[in-house]
């Protein structure tokens, strides 16, 4: 799926402003939040390389 670099809010896991809203409107807290959380615990973040803004 393309979107547009304005709706693109994780660069490292491909998560949209659409994806964060309809996974809060389901599950009333952000389960995506959760899961880029626990990965960037585990080192598995990549903003500095794949974020045109950096990290």
């Amino acid at each position: 799926m393309n979107h547009r670099p304005a709706d693109m809010i994780c660069y490292c896991f491909n998560y949209t402003r659409g994806d964060i809203e309809q996974d809060l409107m389901q599950n009333r807290r952000s389960l995506i939040l959760e899961k880029i959380t626990a990965a960037k615990r585990l080192g598995d973040c990549m903003c500095a390389v794949k974020n045109p803004k950096g990290t």
